[in-house]
C-alpha cells in the first residue's frame, strides 16, 4: 500500500472523508461529486482531476488535502 492508499484509508477509518469532502467544498464550491468521488487504487487520478480544477499543482492539492 503506497502512501496515497495510507492516507485515504486513513481518512476513511477515522471517519472524516465526509468533512474534508466538506472543507474541500467549501474552499471550492464549484467541484462537483463526481470530482470528490474516487475509486480505490485511483487516487492519483483525483488529485490530478482535482489539480486541474482548481488550478494548483498534484502535490500541493495532496499537501492541502492530507492537513484537512
Amino acid at each position: 500500500m503506497d502512501q496515497l492508499d495510507r492516507d485515504t484509508a486513513e481518512l476513511r477509518a477515522r471517519g472524516n472523508w465526509h468533512e474534508v469532502k466538506g472543507k474541500i467544498r467549501q474552499t471550492y464550491g464549484d467541484l462537483t461529486d463526481d470530482d470528490l468521488e474516487y475509486e480505490e487504487g485511483q487516487e492519483e487520478a483525483w488529485y490530478g482531476r482535482l489539480s486541474q480544477k482548481i488550478g494548483k499543482a498534484v502535490d500541493d492539492v495532496r499537501d492541502w488535502v492530507r492537513s484537512l
